[in-house]
């Protein structure tokens, strides 16, 4: 399936502090979570769906398209700009008539890998450059019970191949590790197959499968293990109905201009309808334990999720220590958390950190890089980041190599503007598939990137 979101070249930049403090009140996009499983089952529901809020950022629109591809009929409205999915049922997918090019998105070729595997039919799936050097193992693994076929280049890499079975058994799958996507594409399985699918988690990961499960009518349940963690156990076939979803703004990008307003002097932002899911604001936590002025307000649920505005006033940080058991409420966070570590006075410690190394990059490698070359001590231990804090004065002056990754790009954006030296950034393009308009929304509070 050919598309043409794909960034098409390198947008380097280079960020100085701005003249004044940043200000205002924005919303950020859709949250990308919510976005692309929103469109997944909305996909599998009978009737149809109308999304407000949809994150329109590449790596959503690949999951539109793969939808798409699959049978269900995807339109935005260009008047309101509402998505409108008409699916038709578990058994509406067809068999794709091209590859499906998931971009940069890891997300979704996860959770999509559970939805083929159930379904009798074959389809290929691949991504950019970064992608396909990801693994996909760790979805291979517990899929390959549902008699699924999979094939995949040397380490369980993409492209990948997947010949599904029209009639799974339901699963029984014991998370090796915390890992929201394995756990989804799990679930996602089995949805197509008859009987109870049933996941243990060593901690509770983000929760946005079963919420969005339960909207649409599915049996789902959550229970406490005595050692730690839960059991989900989802009832198959179920009748997927369509309804509305609203989705909120997503913590993981609000993230950014939050830290920003947290580090350059003389600011405070707000940043209105956030997404506060519990399994998702181990941030928020952290920053506040670090002294940040963060303040919550207008608490309401929208579409089965709680939101509120959170504004952030600059103040000084200091040093934190944050428990492993934290990670999976906040894994895309780490590398802005340490930026704002970089800036507290005293040493902070991330701990249990080795999901960080198979996200878009080797994300733990690239965080220590990212502040070592603008001059902040950093080590690591075993799966554990040590950042010794400046005291508010971060050196800069460093050429940071993004890897693909958008994250990381966005981190050391915000870094620039903290900065004592200018901080360049080697490509800025990918920024898109998480946070279309960032860079405007930043100078809409002063930030005057590119000036």
């Amino acid at each position: 399936m050919k598309t043409d979101h794909a960034p098409s070249s390198v947008c380097a930049l280079t960020v100085s502090a701005p003249r004044a403090g940043l200000s205002g009140h924005v919303n950020v996009p859709g949250d990308k979570s919510i976005s692309h499983r929103s469109l997944m089952f909305s996909a599998l529901a009978r009737g149809t769906t109308h999304i407000v809020g949809l994150l329109e950022g590449e790596d959503v629109l690949r999951t539109a398209d793969a939808m798409r591809a699959l049978g269900a009929d995807i339109t935005r409205s260009e008047t309101s700009g509402v998505w409108i999915v008409v699916g038709h049922g578990l058994d509406g997918l067809r068999e794709p008539a091209d590859v499906l090019d998931m971009g940069n998105s890891g997300t979704a070729a996860r959770l999509l890998s559970g939805i083929l595997a159930s379904h009798g039919f074959t389809s290929v799936m691949t991504g950019d450059a970064s992608l396909r050097g990801r693994p996909m193992k760790r979805v291979m693994d517990p899929l390959a019970a549902t008699g699924a076929t999979f094939l995949a280049r040397q380490g369980g890499r993409l492209p990948l191949a997947i010949a599904g079975n029209a009639n799974p058994p339901p699963l029984s799958y014991r998370l090796p590790v915390a890992s929201a996507q394995v756990k989804s594409a799990v679930l996602l399985a089995g949805l197509n197959a008859v009987g109870e699918t049933r996941v243990e988690e060593p901690v509770a990961t983000r929760d946005h499968t079963e919420n969005m499960l339960r909207h649409f009518g599915a049996s789902v349940q959550v229970a406490p293990l005595d050692a730690g963690g839960c059991v989900i156990t989802l009832q198959g076939r179920p009748d997927l109905v369509a309804r509305d979803i609203v989705v909120p703004g997503d913590p993981s990008s609000a993230a950014f201009v939050l830290v920003a307003a947290l580090l350059v002097p003389g600011s405070q932002v707000s940043v209105r309808g956030v997404g506060l899911n519990p399994l998702r604001t181990g941030l928020f936590i952290s920053l506040r334990e670090m002294g940040a002025n963060l303040v919550i307000s207008n608490e309401r649920v929208e579409g089965g999720e709680p939101v509120g505005d959170i504004t952030a006033t600059v103040g000084a940080l200091h040093g934190v220590d944050v428990s492993a058991t934290r990670a999976p409420s906040m894994i895309d966070e780490y590398p802005i958390l340490a930026v704002a570590a970089a800036h507290a006075t005293g040493q902070s410690r991330f701990r249990g950190l080795e999901e960080l190394r198979v996200k878009e990059s080797d994300r733990l490698a690239a965080t220590v890089a990212l502040l070592e070359v603008n001059g902040v001590r950093v080590e690591v231990v075993g799966d554990d980041m040590i950042v010794h804090g400046t005291g508010g004065a971060i050196p800069g002056g460093g050429l940071v190599r993004t890897h693909m990754d958008h994250r990381l790009a966005m981190s050391a954006i915000i870094m620039g503007l903290a900065a004592q030296k200018p901080v360049s950034v080697d490509d800025t393009a990918f920024i898109d598939t998480s946070f279309p308009g960032f860079t405007t929304l930043m100078n809409s509070i002063g930030a005057g990137l590119g000036a």
